[in-house]
């Protein structure tokens, strides 16, 4: 299952967006207004909850310097991960797109897709005003 984020422009240098995203504290800004929870665990770990959801656990797999951060699921019972693509407009403006990538059957992905959709929404959203 693949869900991806419309283009947004963030009105800061594509180096400001990365130092932003690369570190990890700064996602509590981007939750949406239902987070139950939300936990730094270490420099490459945190945790968070949604109100009625369990709790997701995100580590950094990769990052390529001002271009892209790459978050996975910590837990292997759902394999998935969650890219943020960054890309220079020009000195004062940057598009992001956040991309989710998941292996689920059928029924959990039927289930899932709205959830995550929104959640996704609610990030490039957020990110779009830091």
């Amino acid at each position: 299952m693949e869900i991806a984020t419309e283009k947004k422009t963030v009105p800061k240098s594509i180096k400001d967006v990365y130092e932003f995203v690369i570190d990890l504290k700064n996602f509590e800004q981007l939750m949406p207004d239902s987070i139950d929870k939300f936990e730094v665990l270490d420099n490459d770990t945190f945790l968070f909850a949604l109100k009625g959801m369990p709790q997701i656990v995100l580590k950094r797999n990769n990052q390529q310097p001002f271009n892209q951060l790459v978050l996975g699921a910590a837990s292997e019972k759902l394999p998935f991960t969650l890219t943020v693509d960054i890309d220079s407009k020009n000195d004062n403006e940057t598009d992001v797109v956040l991309s989710f990538t998941g292996e689920f059957n059928p029924m959990m992905a039927m289930m899932i897709k709205t959830p995550i959709t929104n959640f996704m929404n609610a990030l490039s959203d957020n990110l779009s005003r830091i």
